[in-house]
């Protein structure tokens, strides 16, 4: 099993545990700390979207800093059940929700909308073009998105990244929306 700590919050240094599996790459601890330095280290009230849940170190570490709700989408079997052991291991928070979906499923079939979305799909699958038209049906207005991937990204439709940085072959973005 692979491991990765949660860097900030009430669950701080706690360590979640996770399989080895195709195409999954936990967000570095030093860039989670970056991300939540630019979002702010409090997200109480936030709802939260991790899409791509994989080790969940982003999910979980939203909902060590306050999130209201944070939903993981995960499909792959064994780091699903990574997921709920990890959520045990943590007690339980009930404002995490674990979904067994495919990511453009989950996209186009919820009724929810969220504050922040975590994004890190597997690479060179093209990923990012299938999701980034149904983005702007589950994000409220002020909503931001933080996304991984393996180039830049200047934009997904109206949210613009303000925020970047690079760590080994990663490029990960804050986006906001573009305000007129």
């Amino acid at each position: 099993m692979n491991a990765v700590r949660i860097v900030g919050g009430e669950f701080r240094r706690r360590v979640l545990r996770f399989p080895d599996s195709t195409g999954l790459r936990p967000t570095p601890d030093r860039v989670r700390e970056t991300l939540f330095n630019w979002l702010g280290q409090d997200l109480e009230g936030w709802h939260c979207l991790d899409l791509f849940a994989g080790s969940g170190a982003l999910g979980f570490e939203a909902a060590s800093r306050g999130a209201a709700r944070v939903v993981m989408v995960e499909q792959m079997p064994k780091v699903l059940a990574a997921l709920h052991e990890n959520h045990e291991l943590l007690h339980k928070p009930s404002a995490v929700e674990i979904i067994r979906a495919d990511a453009l499923q989950y996209l186009a079939s919820t009724k929810a909308k969220f504050d922040l979305i975590f994004l890190d799909p597997p690479y060179n699958k093209g990923w990012i073009d299938r999701l980034e038209p149904l983005l702007p049906g589950i994000l409220n207005e002020d909503a931001a998105i933080y996304v991984e991937a393996e180039h830049e990204i200047e934009s997904l439709g109206d949210w613009r990244t303000v925020r970047q940085g690079k760590a080994g072959e990663v490029h990960f973005h804050l986006l906001r929306r573009q305000t007129t």
